[in-house]
This record gives structure tokens, sequence and C-alpha cells, in this order.
């Protein structure tokens, strides 16, 4: 990506900032936002810079000053500029959503497809491999800090799959060298943050695909943990990362959907495929949204139901009928 626009040209009398992602934040959520902040603490001192971010798993507390992330946000709160990223839609900001309205002036980076904008200012790639590939395009990486550079670092990583998916383009991999040449410690990020997973995590992910089930000619796979199961598991929905590509690295499928229940009557969809099945479109018919091929949703209903919705919804994308 060629540098653009320097991030600063955005803050013009400019003397609070708040920044924010979406709610459950994954690795690119984080790591955008905490890039962000970073950047901004370092080459702008003089603007008073929030951030706003759910609790993140301890997996990711490397990061320097996450325990600044507020998870709560103050009634009296406010800001000049409200920076965004990776939320995909409005009404998927998390902690910071009551900002929408009190902000002067909304500045949004993202990579979804789905993402309708709205914002004063509106820059998404949805070719991007990520929102931290995006934001850092309006970074002088010559100011750029280790550690800065070690968050943008962390949500190349986790929305690229260790850079296996198909949206990490040459550019992707020319940032991450870049990055690298921080001295940032890109092993230990990437083992600790994406592949180290605790025991309870291990035996969710196991039950999960010792449940799953084959649809359409073995082309979808699908799976879900009841809350009851998930209670004995001692597991939280913060656990259920990576379940889904788990279930989509089975070998003849194109998709995977995995589903558990965050509380009766509401469960929580991801959906995943490999190079033909566009679970975005799928995803925005219940109200998601998402990338092509990495999409997920919320539906308010019993989690039976919800395999249903969502088996049938994969009838017309993958164009086959159910054996």
């Amino acid at each position: 990506m060629t540098q653009k626009r320097e991030i600063g040209e955005f803050l013009q009398g400019v003397r609070h900032v708040a920044i924010a992602g979406h709610v459950n934040p994954d690795g690119d959520c984080i790591g955008s936002c905490m890039g962000t902040f970073l950047y901004l603490r370092d080459n702008y001192p003089d603007i008073r810079t929030d951030v706003y971010l759910e609790p993140a798993r301890d997996v990711f507390h490397f990061i320097a000053d996450l325990d600044k992330a507020q998870d709560i946000l103050p009634e009296d709160a406010g800001c000049d500029l409200l920076i965004l990223l990776d939320i995909s839609s409005r009404n998927r900001i998390g902690v910071a959503g009551g900002l929408l309205e009190k902000a002067e002036k909304t500045l949004c980076f993202d990579h979804h497809v789905t993402n309708p904008g709205g914002f004063t200012w509106f820059f998404n790639e949805p070719g991007a491999s990520s929102a931290s590939e995006v934001v850092c395009g309006f970074m002088d990486e010559d100011r750029m800090s280790a550690d800065c550079a070690a968050a943008i670092y962390t949500g190349i990583v986790h929305d690229t799959g260790v850079f296996q998916y198909a949206s990490t383009s040459p550019e992707t991999m020319r940032l991450a060298a870049r990055l690298m040449e921080k001295q940032i410690p890109f092993s230990r990020i990437i083992d600790q943050s994406y592949y180290q997973k605790s025991w309870e995590q291990n035996r969710a992910c196991g039950q999960a695909l010792q449940s799953s089930e084959l649809f359409y000619g073995g082309r979808l796979i699908m799976s879900t943990l009841s809350a009851e199961e998930m209670r004995a598991l001692h597991v939280t929905p913060a656990d259920m990362d990576g379940i889904a590509e788990a279930l989509r690295s089975t070998i003849g499928v194109e998709a995977s959907a995995f589903m558990y229940e965050t509380e009766p009557g509401l469960c929580k969809v991801s959906l995943r495929s490999k190079e033909t099945a566009d679970v975005s479109a799928l995803a925005q018919t219940f109200g998601g949204g998402g990338h092509m091929r990495a999409a997920g949703c919320t539906l308010r209903c019993s989690l039976a139901e919800a395999k249903e919705k969502i088996r049938e919804g994969f009838g017309s994308l993958l164009q086959e009928e159910q054996p």
C-alpha cells in the first residue's frame, strides 16, 4: 500500500480523540485500535487520546498500554474526533457506540465490504488484509515506534490467518517485513496470540469437531455448542476464536458454520468459506456482515433453529441439494 495521507491531516484543531473498535474485539480490531493509539501517543502528545475496547483476551496483553483501554464509556465522555477501526457497520461499534452522536467528526478505517459508511471521513479497502494494514497506510512508518509496529503486526497476523488467507497480498507481506525491521518479537506475537490456546479452548474445539456434521454432499460442515456445554467446559464466548477456521480446514468442504449460545434465545454464528461461497452475503441476510470468506451474525432464536436457518441459507450459496 503506497503512502496516502498522514493521519495528522485529520487532527487539525482537535484536542480530544477517542478510538474505538467493534464488539467482541478480535486481533485485528485490538491491533488496529492500539496501533493507532500508540501512534498518536508518540507523535501527537498534546492531543488527549482515549481508547475504548471490550476486555481483550490475556494472549493480547503483550501489546503496550493495552491496560489503558477503557471498557466502560463514562456518562460524560465526549471527543472532538472519533476514530473507528474494523467496525464493518455503525451498529457493530462496541464500548464507544454512544460517542457517535456526540463526536464533532468521525474517521473510519475499515476493510469490510458490508460497511455502508456515513462518517466524516471514510477509508474502506475491502481488498486489504486487515484494518491494521489500512490504517498503517496513513502512518509515517519512520515515526512508528516498535510498540506501534507490534500492535499493527498483530492485527495483520490475525486477519490473514498468519498470512494464509486470500486477502494476503504482496504488499501485505512487504508491510509485515517493514514492521519486522522495527525489531518486534514477531515469532512470539504469532505463537502467543494466534496459536496458543488454553486447555479449555482446546477441549471446546475438540468437542465442536467431534459433534460436527456434513451437509450438501460434504461441502458444508456445521457444529454447535450450547450454553450448557460451554459451562461444562468452563469456556466463554471469548474462547470460541478459531473453531470456525478449524472446521473449515476439513478436506472436501467449501464452507463452515459454527454457532454457540451467548444466552438463552441468542446465538452467535461464525461463517467461513474457502473459494466460492460469499458468506458475507449470507450473514447480511441475518443482519450481520463481514468478508466474503469470513463473516458472522447473531440470531435471536434457539440453537436448533439457528442451525436450521443457516443450513437452509447455505443451500443457494452451495447450489446443491442436501443429500
